[in-house]
């Protein structure tokens, strides 16, 4: 039996998928994309992260102290060197060796990580308004860590320029994004 079973009845194929009594296939989960998915448990991760916080704290009470909290908590699961400003590394983009500066959370793995989270609260019910992750605060505390982490790496942090969209460059090229995934 083929491994590609798209467009075929599941009842031929021998599947046990279920179907409703009128004949028709009951709907499957979607997939969900790699960037759902992260958002989801991120949006879990925050939610158990305020749950454990004494006293407990509902999203509906959430601030944008309580996201700086958990960024700073998060720091302790990081993988990057940020040496300080006394480290003999500091400014060294490949340290020859070993030193005691703490690893934290990258500053792009940060800004991600907010830019899920600012989509979740929103699609969880949040309003805009009052959305803790879309604070100034939060802005500036990235702004912050962007800037150190760049000066203890000896790279400065350069925005990336906006590439011209491909489609007015060459109007009569097809591209394979306006091809659609699922055809109805």
């Amino acid at each position: 039996m083929s491994m590609d079973n798209r467009g075929k009845d599941p009842i031929q194929e021998g599947s046990s998928r279920s179907v409703a009594p009128s004949g028709d296939h009951l709907p499957q989960p979607t997939q969900l994309s790699r960037y759902e998915s992260q958002k989801r448990r991120d949006w879990n991760t925050f939610g158990q992260y305020l749950s454990n916080q004494r006293p407990p704290v509902a999203i509906s009470q959430c601030n944008s102290t309580h996201v700086l909290e958990f960024l700073r908590y998060l720091d302790q699961f990081g993988k990057t060197k940020v040496h300080f400003n006394g480290c003999v590394y500091f400014g060294q983009p490949e340290p020859p060796g070993p030193c005691t500066c703490p690893l934290k959370q990258a500053w792009g793995s940060l800004d991600a990580l907010i830019g899920r989270l600012r989509a979740a609260y929103e699609e969880n019910g949040g309003l805009p308004e009052t959305n803790p992750f879309a604070s100034s605060s939060i802005r500036v505390y990235l702004r912050e860590v962007r800037d150190s982490q760049a000066k203890a790496r000896g790279i400065p942090y350069k925005k990336k320029k906006k590439r011209p969209n491909r489609s007015l460059m060459k109007p009569n090229s097809t591209s394979s994004s306006s091809i659609p995934l699922h055809q109805s």
